[in-house]
């Protein structure tokens, strides 16, 4: 990671836009030419320059985003992870500009740390929810309407239309963007020593918990998939369409493509899955910490 892109935690947030500034802009020859060395050898003082060049573009688009009350290091923090994204995955053969593609990037990381950082996020993150959540202060300005209380039956109608969604979602959302955040850090009555946070009860599993089962999943599925290469093409897809799909096929739906009876089709997906079931049974057995049944 560059260096220079991240801010020291010794800088104060005035002296690190002061020097994002102070980083020379590139051409475009230049620009095509540090991407190259960064890909292709790794020259690490290209990628300083790639990422100082664009410093200010992720300044400004944080603080196109400081309506949300974060603070402005951390926007420019999260955009910085975009730009170094947007710089591994930039194709200068393509002949646009790295700020064209970083934009995107940029805007993205920024845009997920916000919703992170609000207490709606449990509310969820779809395409539309972002969308309204990022429109909506918009829209309410130019309605005239951020000073001015509720939105109007009208106005939750228009909005909707807008920006497709249900004017349900327009009021709820309007709801949480008026409603203020409180710290969990904030203290109880007039005990300074005990924060709101001592008194939550988290009911998920603790992170070691997590870890575990996230590792077993993936040995899992590396099983299955070992599992799986000892069945012909037919087989394996049949199985795939009946047993490991969200919306499995039906039955005649493959005997038609296969050209087969129904029951043929059910004997081989049946087969086939009791052959991989005897394949991640022993595979299991043969694992390196495997542990004899209680």
């Amino acid at each position: 990671m560059a260096s220079k892109v991240f801010m020291n935690q010794d800088d104060g947030l005035a002296r690190y836009l002061n020097r994002a500034g102070e980083f020379p802009l590139l051409t475009q020859d230049e620009e095509r030419e540090f991407a190259r060395r960064w890909r292709d050898e790794g020259d690490r003082a290209a990628l300083d320059r790639l990422a100082s060049s664009h410093l200010r573009l992720v300044v400004r688009m944080a603080m196109d985003n400081r309506g949300y009350g974060l603070p402005v290091g951390e926007l420019i923090a999260e955009g910085n992870v975009g730009l170094m994204q947007a710089i591994e995955k930039f194709e200068p053969e393509r002949g646009f500009r790295l700020s064209t593609y970083a934009r995107w990037w940029i805007r993205a990381a920024i845009q997920d740390y916000i919703l992170r950082s609000w207490s709606l996020v449990k509310m969820g993150t779809t395409a539309a929810q972002k969308k309204l959540f990022f429109n909506l202060r918009r829209l309410k300005h130019q309605l005239r309407k951020i000073d001015e209380g509720d939105l109007t039956p009208e106005n939750v109608t228009r909005i909707a239309e807008d920006l497709g969604v249900t004017e349900q979602d327009v009021i709820d959302m309007n709801g949480r963007l008026a409603g203020p955040d409180h710290s969990l850090n904030a203290t109880v009555g007039t005990e300074d020593d005990t924060e709101w946070q001592d008194w939550l009860v988290s009911e998920d599993e603790d992170q070691e918990a997590r870890l575990g089962a996230r590792e077993e999943l993936d040995q899992r599925r590396g099983m299955l998939g070992d599992a799986m290469k000892g069945l012909d093409d037919r087989e394996r897809h049949i199985l795939i369409e009946r047993r490991l799909r969200e919306d499995p096929i039906t039955l005649e739906g493959l005997s038609q493509q296969y050209s087969i009876s129904r029951e043929r089709v059910r004997q081989i997906e049946v087969r086939a899955f009791e052959r991989v079931q005897k394949a991640m049974l022993k595979a299991n057995r043969n694992a390196p910490d495997a542990r004899p049944a209680a």
